[in-house]
Order: structure tokens, then sequence, then C-alpha cells
């Protein structure tokens, strides 16, 4: 029976979050805080596996303790069960020092019940650096498979998966050996509406809460910002687009505007080329 686990992560709404003009930072308190959106197809893309082969699916996160709340969501879609580690020392992490301490609880983990695949959403909107996937599966030496929009086969057995890559130009179909880890684009599934099963039992749930202490042969220095060698230099908004011209009048009018705009532009364009 296979054993899927999703590394998910709870982020602010980017959609209504707000950002600081004096500190050039997002400020968190104006927007709620929801499952990456990346990591809900992940964890749907798990559920599908299962469904076809048979298993279990297990998630995974770091966060604040608030973040239950994301792996409550998870079980809504369809996990079985749910791990959050949570600690002050993970504070302030980086993609390395995040990727470091999922990789230890994946080991704690598979001491219980041994993983065969690991699936992670793309990115997250409020980082958006795609790096969290590649670095747990370098940490746990497997084949790190990016940019998945389609799981042709997984065959335990025979110990392989078959996918396909999103590519710019196309895709491009991988064989991969068992286990390996997922990084999936939002268009492989559509995240359905959560049964109302599934609802119960996601708010009776209770995830599995560990803290640094819980976790083995962990090195304090590679965790929160001591193992966080990123420095961000500087943060800022973007300038606001200046708006469009309206044009009215008669059609024939309006014609004629906008092409003296454009031509106008094009003069613009070729002197500063010249």
């Amino acid at each position: 029976m296979l054993h899927i686990v999703a590394c998910i992560k709870q982020v602010p709404d980017t959609k209504i979050i707000k950002m600081n003009p004096k500190t050039n930072t997002m400020d968190r308190r104006t927007a709620p805080a929801i499952l990456n959106p990346y990591d809900a197809h992940a964890v749907e893309e798990a559920v599908r596996i299962r469904e076809r082969y048979g298993g279990t699916v297990s998630v995974v996160s770091m966060g604040p303790p608030p973040a239950v709340k994301a792996i409550k969501k998870c079980i809504e879609i369809g996990a079985d069960e749910g791990y959050l580690i949570t600690d002050r020392r993970f504070a302030g992490a980086d993609t390395l020092a995040t990727s470091y301490a999922l990789t230890k609880a994946l080991e704690k983990i598979s001491k219980v019940k041994p993983i065969d695949l690991v699936i992670c959403g793309k990115m997250s909107i409020d980082g958006d650096t795609g790096q969290v996937g590649p670095g747990i599966a370098r940490r746990l030496d497997i084949p790190p498979l990016t940019s998945v929009n389609k799981v042709v086969e997984i065959n335990k057995d025979e110990g392989y998966a078959i996918i396909h890559r999103k590519l710019e130009d196309g895709y491009e179909v991988v064989q991969s050996t068992l286990p390996c880890l997922f990084s999936v684009e939002k268009t492989i599934n559509e995240v359905p509406y959560s049964s109302f099963q599934n609802m119960l039992k996601a708010a009776k749930y209770q995830p599995h809460i560990w803290s640094v202490d819980d976790l083995e042969d962990v090195d304090i220095k590679q965790l929160g910002l001591k193992g966080s060698p990123t420095i961000v230099s500087k943060v800022w908004a973007p300038a606001k687009p200046e708006g469009g011209t309206f044009i009215d009048g008669i059609p024939q009018k309006q014609v004629e505007e906008l092409l003296s705009i454009l031509l106008e532009k094009k003069e613009l364009f070729s002197m500063k080329e010249g």
C-alpha cells in the first residue's frame, strides 16, 4: 500500500493582503490565513493517487499553532493523517531552513510508515520561490520531479512513477524511481467541494503536533533564523501603472486619434533606439 505525504503551508491570502508603506513588507494582519492554493492541488492529487492504487495520505506542515486550520482543510480534501511541527525555534526560517525542518519531520514519519511519494505544491503564494520541494528531495536523496501536471502511473511493486512535466513549449514524459518527490502545478487537477463526511471528520480531527524536541538528530543551527543564510536587502511594492487614455466620439474620430497616439509612441521608441 502506498504512503503519500503532502508538504503544505498556511499562507496569508495575497488577494487581500496589504503592503506596509513604511517597512515595505507584507502586513500579515490585513489578510486571513489560508491553505496555500498550490498545496491544495498537491493534497487533492495525493488523494486521487490513493483512490487509484490504495494506501494512505498524510500531510505535514511547519508553522505556528494556528496552522492546524490548514491541516484540517487537508483532512476535508481527503487526507488521512496530519502532522504539524511548531516551535519558536523554527521562526524566521528561509527555504533552506524550512526544507531542513520538514525533512526531519518526514524522516520521523517514515520510521512509523515508510514513505513512497512526497508531493508539494509548485510554490507558496507568499514566497514564490519554488525551492522547498527540491530542497527536501535533495536532503532525502530522492529524485525531484518539478512542474508536474499529470500523473500517468505509480507502480510500487516495480518501484517507478511516470508523470508529465509542464514546459514552456509543451510537456515531457518522465519515468522516475520510487520514492521520489513531485512539485505540482495548479493545472494538475481541480479541487472539488469537500464532502459533508470529510467536513465532519476535519472538524473533530486533531493533528499530531511536534516540537523541535520531538524530532531526531536535529542540528539546531540549521533551524529558524540561525539556519537561514538568505538576506532580503530590499522589498517594495511596485508602482501603480498610469491610467489609460479614454477616446470618445464617433468611430472615425476614435480611429484617427488612436492611430495618432500609436504613431507618436512608435516615434518615441525609434528615437530611443537611435
